[in-house]
């Protein structure tokens, strides 16, 4: 009988170890999710934008005192 005492806490050893193994192992082969894009292209679109209408300003003064200096008010 002395035996029988010791294959059954093996048996229990066994199905202790064998549900934490059965808990765990779906995050063991789970993968990793994937990284966030860095760039998704609005930032790229953003800066072309602004660069436009850095350009706009520029040539918007640069125009006008050409243009104003043709009118006579006084």
């Amino acid at each position: 009988m002395t035996g029988y005492g010791s294959s059954r806490s093996f048996l229990g050893f066994f199905a202790l170890f064998t549900l934490i193994f059965l808990i765990f192992s779906p995050s063991v082969r789970a993968q990793a999710p994937a990284p966030a894009p860095t760039s998704d292209g609005t930032s790229v679109d953003q800066g072309i934008a602004y660069a436009l209408m850095l350009v706009a300003l520029v040539l918007t003064y640069l125009i006008h005192p050409l243009d104003a200096s043709s009118y006579n008010f006084f």
